[in-house]
């Protein structure tokens, strides 16, 4: 019966059923000798079918046998276990199954492989990144804590299935503060000779249909202390710059003034004087700048009318205006917002712009005011624009780059904001936006 089994199922379950129609016709010719002919033929038909069905049993069985090792891989598979294989000696149409069955357990255990190598890589990174991770569930108890984390928040012990409150309960002050505030947010942590400053960012997001928190925590200090030097090394050059400056020839003219009056030409020392007393003055209006930066006070808010401080603004600078509403009062410290829009409308006329065109815009938004300074002169290109706000940065060649510093310091020292933008045809516009009950943020 073996050269049976090696045929493909339909051939073989023809060959059992050729088969069997011969044995039932020799049994019928042999029982027809004892037996009627009715009775022979039905015995012989019994006998035929169970022998018929023994064979097509035996026949089957490697296919039943192939068919339950598929179904047993499937359950692996799903199971997640992709190390099994069948081995199948014939060919057809089940053979073709089973190599194509092979071949989808053979792409699976690759994915699976390659999905296990990035899980082990992104694990050692999250391990060993120094900001610390911790991720909560949406019952506020700690899923994933990081080696940062563990160390900064639980004394080097594992987070995970504690409560992360319980957690936040034996931090630092100055850290809960910072969870309790909500959002992102900077906090200082020690004292002020040693002080760490640490950035808290936290950001929501579904896993398994579940809101999850992501919260991270970077400590800060050296990049801080680093930009710092940096900031320290770029004031000194300016500083020396400038001084460089007004001192040299201060002191080249100090020694002409005194061989002029060695020589008797006292026509010529009125000039050389004044040039002295021009490069003290701006040495001078140099350092109170610096100085006026650096201790800029606290503003002091009052309720002032637009109208009034507009006329008192346009004695000093010239320029045209339009306010809405015409009777707006707003509260903020004139003195401080004076000097600031004089130097943004000086740098107006100053960048090209008809004196025409230089125009400050009032306007009443919902919850604000928004202030505007316009020009049509060359504007600023992308890098000047990203950099035009920060202290001691200057595209003038005797500029101090800290007109617009002082301005943003200004404005959110009110609670506000500012932002250079270059207008449509050209031109600059400086906006501010200070907060409509004038209360600092």
């Amino acid at each position: 019966m073996h050269w049976l089994r090696r045929l493909p199922l339909a051939p073989r379950l023809h060959g059992i059923a050729l088969l069997g129609c011969t044995l039932a016709a020799l049994a019928c010719v042999l029982l027809s000798r004892w037996l009627s002919p009715w009775l022979a033929a039905a015995l012989a038909g019994l006998a035929s079918f169970a022998l018929m069905a023994l064979l097509i049993r035996h026949a089957l069985a490697p296919s039943r046998a192939l068919f339950r090792a598929l179904a047993g891989t499937v359950g692996s598979y799903r199971d997640g276990d992709y190390s099994f294989g069948i081995a199948w000696e014939g060919g057809g149409d089940l053979g073709e199954l089973v190599v194509a069955h092979n071949a989808l357990g053979d792409t699976l255990r690759d994915q699976r492989l390659a999905l296990v190598q990035r899980e082990l890589l992104l694990d050692t990174m999250v391990q060993n990144t120094p900001v610390a991770m911790v991720l909560v569930d949406p019952s506020r108890r700690v899923v994933l804590g990081n080696l940062a984390a563990r160390r900064m928040l639980g004394e080097g012990r594992r987070l995970e299935g504690r409560a992360f409150d319980a957690v936040l309960a034996n931090a630092h002050p100055a850290m809960r503060d910072a969870f309790a505030r909500g959002g992102d947010g900077m906090f200082s942590v020690g004292s002020e000779d040693d002080e760490d400053i640490f950035h808290l960012s936290r950001r929501s997001f579904h896993l398994n249909g579940r809101v999850h928190e992501l919260v991270m925590l970077r400590q800060l200090t050296a990049e801080l202390r680093r930009q710092e030097v940096q900031t320290w090394k770029k004031v000194i050059r300016v500083i020396s710059h400038e001084l460089n400056n007004s001192l040299a020839p201060i002191a080249s003219l100090a020694h002409s003034g005194s061989e002029l009056l060695r020589r008797g030409q006292h026509d010529r020392l009125p000039t050389a004087l004044a040039t002295i007393e021009e490069r003290a003055r701006h040495l001078e209006g140099f350092i109170r700048d610096y100085a006026r930066f650096a201790k800029l006070p606290a503003p002091r808010l009052e309720p002032v009318d637009w109208q009034r401080f507009i006329t008192q603004l346009r004695a000093q600078v010239e320029f045209s205006s339009e306010l809405s509403p015409e009777d707006g009062i707003a509260r903020f410290d004139a003195a401080q917002l004076e000097q600031t829009l004089i130097n943004l409308i000086k740098n107006a006329h100053e960048s090209g712009s008809a004196p025409e065109d230089v125009q400050l815009t009032i306007r009443r938004l919902a919850d604000d005011w928004r202030i505007e300074v316009l020009d049509r002169g060359s504007g600023m290109n992308e890098a000047v624009l990203a950099n035009a706000l920060l202290p001691f940065y200057s595209t003038k060649r005797h500029g101090t780059g800290l007109g617009l510093a002082l301005a943003r310091e200004i404005t959110e020292a009110h609670g506000g904001r500012i932002a250079l933008l270059n207008r449509d045809g050209g031109g600059l516009c400086v906006a501010m936006v200070l907060p409509g009950d004038g209360r600092p943020g």
